[in-house]
């Protein structure tokens, strides 16, 4: 399952908790449901974790790629500069095609590089948004774990006993 959409799943449990008594912001969950979500959802994460490294890995050998190929054609732009500066007849225009091409190397390269980024900062912004989700969620469910606790309602057996109020 998803890590979003079991976060979602939480997030309705304790939505739809029962409310303790005389409190507006305390609900009674099952102890054990909420913690086997939560490992459950840990266990998740890892799995996210390993696909944001194969991200920056995929990132890494796109611009490896780009910059060989960036390489590449520089490397046939000034090759075939050097050609045709050569050829004494045709020395003029060949200075003018090696440096258009060239230029147009170093812009498809830029072009290149500037793509990269955007994808992998993209793909990064996306885990970042679903991990600061995630973390929020897992936070919110402490808290509120912490607050039963501090109420008495982990109580075990009593906490299906009524409250003497």
């Amino acid at each position: 399952m998803d890590p979003l959409d079991r976060i979602d799943e939480l997030i309705n449990i304790v939505e739809q908790a029962r409310s303790v008594p005389m409190s507006r912001n305390n609900c009674m969950v099952d102890r054990s449901e909420m913690i086997g979500a939560l490992d459950e959802l840990r266990e998740g994460l890892p799995a996210d974790l390993r696909r944001a490294a194969a991200l920056l890995e995929e990132r890494d050998k796109i611009m490896e790629a780009g910059k060989r190929e960036a390489d590449r054609i520089i490397s046939e732009g000034e090759a075939e500069h050097a050609r045709l500066v050569s050829v004494n007849e045709i020395t003029v225009s060949a200075e003018h095609e090696g440096a258009r091409i060239i230029a147009e190397a170093r812009a498809e390269a830029q072009r290149l590089r500037e793509e990269v980024d955007d994808y992998v900062d993209t793909a990064l912004a996306n885990f970042e948004q679903f991990l600061t989700r995630a973390l929020a969620s897992i936070e919110r469910g402490r808290d509120k774990m912490h607050a039963l606790r501090e109420i008495g309602t982990f109580a075990g057996d009593e906490a299906e006993r009524p409250l003497p109020f």
